[in-house]
C-alpha cells in the first residue's frame, strides 16, 4: 500500500475539527487499505508502532531528525535549524526541503520508487529498536532513507511521526467508529468492537481480526494473560443516602486508597500494568515477587491499588510518595527501601483460563479471597457490606483516619459484573470533602496557557483547564489555574509543555476563550476550588443548567499533584461537575 494515501488522508484530517468528518475520512482510508496492512495503518495513525502496553517508543530526538533531513536533502543543519525557528514545525521544514530537492533533481520524480506503508513501518520499527554503539547513526540512516523516497507531503508526516508530534486529534473511540462503519456498514457493530477493545486494548490487532475474519473474529477475542484489560471506573454521588438508593438499599463499601492502580497478571511470567496500561513490572519488583508468593493458583489477573506505607507506623501515605517509584531505571532497590508499598487487592478478573468479568462482584470477591494468602505486602481492600447509614458513616470515618480518600461503594446485585473500560454506577466514589462547598478535588486537563506578567514574565501566568465530556468526546473549559504553584513549578511549566505546543486550539477542545498558547490535551492536574458557579465564558456543561451558561470553578488552586497516572479521558467529567454543582445548590438552599 502506498504511503501517500495515508499522508493525503492526514492532510485532510488536519484541515477539520469535526469528529464526523474525521470519521468519514478514516472510513475512506480503511476501505483503501488491504487487510494485511490494516494493523500498520492503524498504529501509524495513532502515532505508534505497537499498543501502549508493549512500551516500544518511536520518539527520536530533534537534532537527529535534523541530521536525517540534512543527509536526505544536502541542506546543512544550520540552515534547517533556521527554518525550524521560522516554521516552528520540523515536519513543515522537511516538506519544504524535500520539495526544493525534487525541483532540482535530474531524474523524473515519477520514476522514483514509491514509498509504501510497509517500508515506512519497517524503518520506523528499526529506529525504535536500535540500541547500543552506533545506534544513533543507524536511526539517522533509516530515517534519511525514507526521506529520500518521500514526496514533500509524505516527508511532513514521517518527521512528525518519529518526533511523536503527529497530533491529528483522533481519539481511539473515533477509530472504533470508523472500523465499525468500514467493516460493518454502520455503527451497529460498535458495541462489539468496543467490548473487544476493552479486554484487548490493541486497535491494530482488533482491526486485523475484523478485516480478515469479520465480526465473528472480533467476538472470539478473549481475555489473555499478559494483555492488560481497560480498568473499570467509578461514578460519584454526593451522599450515602443517594448511593444506597442507587444501589438498591445495600452495598459493599471498600476503602478508597490514595495509591496507584495496579493490574497484576500472574502466571509463569508476571506483568504489572498501570491504569493507563503502562508496563510497571520492572519498576515494582517487590510487588511482583509479593503477588507471586501470595497467589495459590496457576494463572490469574488481579485488580488492586499499590499504596505507600510508613514502615515504622503502618500509616498509609499519599499518592505523591508512590509516584517517586515511577519511571526509574536505576536505583530501584534504594527506592523500594525508601518508598515501600502494600498491594491492596479488590478484584479478580481471570483465573486459570476462566474469564470472571461476567460473574457478580460477591462471586469475584469470594474467589479472590480463596486464591490469595494475605501477607505484609499483599492484602485485601478493607470493606463493609451494609445498608445502615450510621455504620457506613463510622466505617467512612475510620477509612479517613487510616489515611484513605474515602470509600468506593460497589453494587452486590445480579448485575454487578466487571465492566472493563466503563464508568458506571455499579461503583460509586464517596470522598471526604463532599460536604464543604465544592470540597472534593477535581482532576482537569491542561489545554492552553496564558503568558505571564510581572513576576511571572517569561513563564506561564495561568493554565486553561478543561473537564472531559465523554458523550461529545471533547474537553470543555472550566477555569484558569494560576494559584498553588511553587516558583520551581512555575519555572518548569514551559519545559513541561514544550512538546505539546500546537499552533491552534486542538480539534477535541471546545473553548470560547482565546489562550496565548494551545496544547495537546494530555496532562492532568489535581486542583481544588471554593465553589462551582454558572459562567457565560466557560463551555463546561454549557446550556445544561442554564441556557447560555457553562460551569466554572471559582478560585481554583493546584494541589501539587500531577496526575500522570490518569489519561485525559479519565479526568473529571462534565457530568460529575454538574452533579457537584447541583449538590452544592441543595446544601446552600
Amino acid at each position: 500500500m502506498e504511503y501517500r494515501i495515508i499522508a493525503e488522508t492526514y492532510s485532510k484530517i488536519e484541515s477539520t475539527s469535526k469528529r464526523l468528518e474525521m470519521t468519514d475520512l478514516l472510513v475512506e482510508l480503511f476501505n483503501q487499505t488491504p487487510p494485511e496492512s490494516i494493523d500498520k495503518v492503524i498504529y501509524l495513525t495513532q502515532g505508534k508502532l505497537y499498543p501502549d502496553y508493549m512500551g516500544v517508543e518511536l520518539g527520536i530526538a530533534e537534532k537527529l531528525a535534523i541530521k536525517a533531513i540534512s543527509k536526505a536533502t544536502g541542506i546543512n543543519e544550520g540552515k534547517i535549524g533556521e527554518m525550524l525557528k521560522e516554521h516552528g514545525d520540523l515536519g513543515l521544514v522537511a516538506q519544504e526541503t524535500i520539495k526544493k530537492k525534487r525541483q532540482t533533481t535530474l531524474f523524473s520524480f515519477e520514476e522514483r520508487q514509491r514509498l509504501t506503508v510497509e517500508k515506512v513501518y519497517e524503518n520506523f520499527d528499526r529506529i525504535a529498536r536500535a540500541e547500543g554503539g552506533g545506534s544513533q547513526e543507524k536511526k539517522m540512516q533509516y530515517l534519511a532513507e525514507l526521506l529520500n523516497l518521500a514526496t514533500p507531503l509524505e516527508a511532513r508526516y514521517i518527521i512528525r511521526t518519529v518526533e511523536g508530534k503527529l497530533r491529528l486529534g483522533i481519539a481511539d473511540m473515533t477509530i472504533l467508529d470508523a472500523l465499525s462503519i468500514a467493516y460493518g456498514g454502520s455503527k451497529e457493530l460498535r458495541s462489539e468492537v468496543e467490548r473487544a477493545y476493552n479486554i484487548h486494548p490493541d486497535l491494530g490487532y482488533i482491526a486485523k481480526r475484523l478485516a480478515t475474519e469479520g465480526i465473528e473474529g472480533v467476538r472470539s477475542i478473549k481475555i489473555s494473560l499478559g494483555i492488560p484489560i481497560r480498568a473499570m471506573l467509578a461514578e460519584r454521588l454526593p451522599s450515602l443516602e443517594d448511593i444506597l438508593a442507587k444501589m438498591g438499599g445495600k452495598a459493599a463499601f471498600e476503602y478508597k486508597y490514595d495509591g496507584m492502580r495496579i493490574q497484576a497478571h500472574v502466571g509463569e511470567r508476571i506483568w504489572l500494568y498501570s491504569r493507563r496500561l503502562e508496563n510497571l513490572t520492572d519498576q515494582f519488583p517487590d510487588v511482583r515477587d509479593a503477588i507471586k508468593s501470595a497467589f495459590k493458583g496457576k494463572e490469574a489477573i488481579f485488580d488492586g491499588e499499590a499504596v505507600p506505607v510508613d514502615v515504622n507506623t503502618g500509616e498509609l501515605l499519599p499518592f505523591q510518595v508512590v509516584s517517586h517509584r515511577r519511571g526509574r531505571k536505576y536505583g530501584i532497590e534504594k527506592a523500594i527501601e525508601e518508598y515501600p508499598v502494600v498491594l491492596f487487592l479488590f478484584d479478580i478478573l481471570y483465573l486459570d483460563g476462566e474469564d470472571l468479568t461476567g460473574k457478580t462482584y460477591p462471586e469475584r470477591r469470594k474467589i479472590l479471597e480463596e486464591v490469595i494468602e494475605p501477607s505484609e505486602q499483599v492484602k485485601f481492600a478493607i470493606r463493609l457490606i451494609s445498608s445502615d447509614i450510621e455504620k457506613i458513616k463510622m466505617f467512612f470515618n475510620k477509612a479517613i483516619e487510616d489515611g484513605c480518600e474515602g470509600l468506593v461503594a460497589k453494587n452486590i446485585g445480579e448485575g454487578s459484573i466487571y465492566r472493563a473500560g466503563a464508568r458506571e454506577f455499579l461503583w460509586i466514589k464517596y470522598k471526604r470533602d463532599y460536604k464543604v462547598e465544592i470540597g472534593d478535588t477535581v482532576d482537569l486537563v491542561v489545554i492552553g496557557a496564558f503568558a505571564g506578567k510581572g513576576k511571572r514574565r517569561g513563564t506561564y501566568g495561568a493554565l486553561l483547564m478543561a473537564a472531559y465530556n465523554p458523550d461529545k468526546d471533547r474537553f470543555e473549559t472550566v477555569c484558569k489555574l494560576g494559584s498553588g504553584f511553587t516558583d520551581e513549578q512555575l519555572a518548569y511549566l514551559p519545559r513541561k509543555f514544550e512538546d505539546l505546543r500546537i499552533e491552534r486550539v486542538h480539534p477535541r477542545v471546545w473553548s470560547k476563550i482565546d489562550a496565548d498558547y494551545w496544547f495537546v490535551p494530555k496532562v492532568v492536574l489535581e486542583l481544588i476550588g471554593a465553589e462551582i458557579t454558572l459562567s457565560p465564558t466557560h463551555t463546561c456543561a454549557r446550556d445544561v443548567i442554564e441556557k447560555g451558561s457553562g460551569l466554572a470553578i471559582r478560585f481554583p488552586r493546584f494541589t501539587g499533584k500531577w496526575r500522570d497516572d490518569k489519561s485525559p479521558e479519565e479526568a473529571t467529567t462534565t457530568k460529575e461537575l454538574v452533579e457537584m454543582y447541583r449538590n452544592q445548590i441543595k446544601k446552600i438552599g
